[in-house]
């Protein structure tokens, strides 16, 4: 506090007694001095005391780990629309290598005096990732929305696909098509979707007799890249179906794959999971479990200006049914 008033006098050019009097809303200063100070206060990026932040802004941050992976722009599309009805103006804050992280993100929108955030794909999902700036938004009760399951402690209004429904999914596909080797590919051991889906694996392989090696569970970055690295593990071991986390580590599935002398689908059939745009387009075409993005996006946005509203949300997980899409990246195992 003695530091922010020291900054914040020098800033302005006045006393540090001032810049009490305007921080704690005083008589005896004039409205030009008052608002000098609170512009310093902007500009130095502190955040102005609650009885002196006047009405929020109608911009409401959504923040996405990448714009790679088309399902991030897809629903930003979603998003955005449906936020613009609702008469807000969305602001898109994408993680780059290098460049700005969640908590500078969040502080900027806290400087701007948003009137909300959503969030997609953010360390949320990762249980052993910096929160404290989701803390932050919790002690200020700023309007949250989360997509897609969080760690334990976050208590925000979340919307997710039902992980355990896609894997099952997948597992299901795989089995009907005579596959008994499945491994899995997944995001990191932290990460709560890729554990959901885990789970809903085991307990699938469990009911139908089939094991499922702990070396057959491979851990990535959920990228093109990842799903080629820890690939060849499983081809070695005679995995003749992978079920996978996200669409590009299938993709990566895929190249490792064809780098190993074999083929999609006639030795390996590999199960993606989002639909991306463009899935039906790969080589071959990518059967994958579709999230319903568009119905997930507008639940997302209706829970987040409920809040800005004063309106009850519902503090349970809103879980939304996801779809298998069967393409030709996937075929009936080969005989021994």
């Amino acid at each position: 506090m003695t530091r922010r008033l020291a900054e914040v006098a020098k800033k302005v050019g006045v006393s540090e007694a001032t810049v009490s009097r305007v921080l704690n809303d005083k008589p005896g200063v004039s409205e030009a001095t008052r608002a000098a100070v609170l512009t310093a206060l902007d500009v130095l990026g502190y955040e102005r005391p609650t009885q002196l932040r006047g009405e929020r802004a109608r911009l409401v941050g959504l923040v996405l780990p990448e714009l790679g992976n088309p399902i991030f722009p897809a629903l930003a599309e979603v998003v955005g629309g449906a936020l613009a009805q609702r008469g807000f103006t969305p602001v898109l804050c994408t993680l780059t290598p290098g460049g700005l992280s969640e908590a500078d993100y969040v502080e900027m929108l806290l400087q701007q005096q948003a009137s909300g955030v959503v969030f997609a794909g953010g360390l949320y999902a990762e249980a052993d990732a910096p929160h404290d700036h989701y803390h932050r938004l919790l002690d200020v009760r700023l309007p949250v929305v989360l997509v897609n399951a969080a760690a334990e402690k976050l208590s925000f209004p979340q919307v997710s696909t039902d992980d355990a429904v896609a894997a099952e999914q997948a597992f299901a596909h795989l089995l009907s098509l005579g596959h008994e080797r499945i491994g899995v590919v997944l995001g990191p051991e932290d990460h709560v979707c890729s554990n959901r889906k885990l789970a809903a694996v085991r307990a699938a392989a469990e009911r139908a007799g089939i094991d499922l090696p702990p070396a057959w569970v491979r851990r990535s970055m959920f990228s093109l890249e990842g799903g080629q690295a820890v690939t060849g593990r499983l081809i070695r071991d005679g995995v003749t179906g992978i079920i996978c986390a996200s669409d590009p580590l299938a993709l990566g599935v895929i190249r490792a794959v064809r780098r190993l002398g074999k083929s999609v689908p006639d030795d390996v059939s590999v199960v993606g999971y989002d639909d991306s745009a463009f899935m039906n387009c790969v080589n071959p075409p990518l059967t994958t479990v579709r999230q319903p993005i568009e119905a997930i996006g507008r639940a997302a946005v209706t829970l987040l200006v409920n809040q800005v509203e004063g309106a009850s949300v519902t503090a349970e997980e809103l879980l939304y049914e996801p779809e298998l899409v069967v393409r030709a990246s996937t075929a009936p195992v080969r005989a021994a």
